[in-house]
């Protein structure tokens, strides 16, 4: 499969970057807010729900594969976290999804947040959305398929 490079500049652009992150696990390490640059950084490990979409289309077993990725915003104005703990950098966590809540009126800025399971969240305070996912290597193969208990 060719490797992911997806720009975001509004909100149906972040929901189709949500769509290829959902399942992702990044270690708590690999993210970082860096507030001179207005920037949010984060190295997350990416099912390939594209490819696994694909071939159970054609009829053929899907791949389980997952791919190391970046995942950046930028123009971020401030980083929020709700039941997401930094104190041990080694720990993963699970994004279930990213949404944008505009700050309303001709204001382009709002608040994107990004959901894990368990029920953390990271806010970022956003100028505009302005957000790339972008393939960093080669994919290998998981060891499952992420799971959402009963979902079709």
């Amino acid at each position: 499969m060719i490797p992911l490079k997806l720009i975001a500049l509004d909100a149906e652009d972040l929901a189709v970057i949500s769509a290829h992150v959902q399942d992702s696990v990044v270690r708590i390490g690999d993210m970082a807010y860096l507030p001179r640059e207005k920037r949010f950084a984060a190295v997350i490990n990416r099912f390939d729900w594209a490819g696994t979409i694909l071939a159970a289309q054609k009829g053929k077993k899907p791949p389980t594969e997952r791919r190391r990725s970046g995942l950046r915003f930028e123009r971020v104005l401030g980083a929020r976290l709700s039941g997401v703990s930094l104190s041990d950098k080694r720990r993963f966590i699970s994004l279930l999804s990213m949404t944008f809540e505009p700050a309303g009126g001709e204001d382009p800025g709002g608040r994107i947040r990004m959901d894990f399971a368990g029920g953390g969240a990271i806010e970022l305070t956003v100028e505009c959305i302005e957000a790339e996912l972008k393939d960093l290597g080669a994919a290998w193969r998981a060891r499952r398929v992420p799971d959402h208990g009963g979902e079709s």
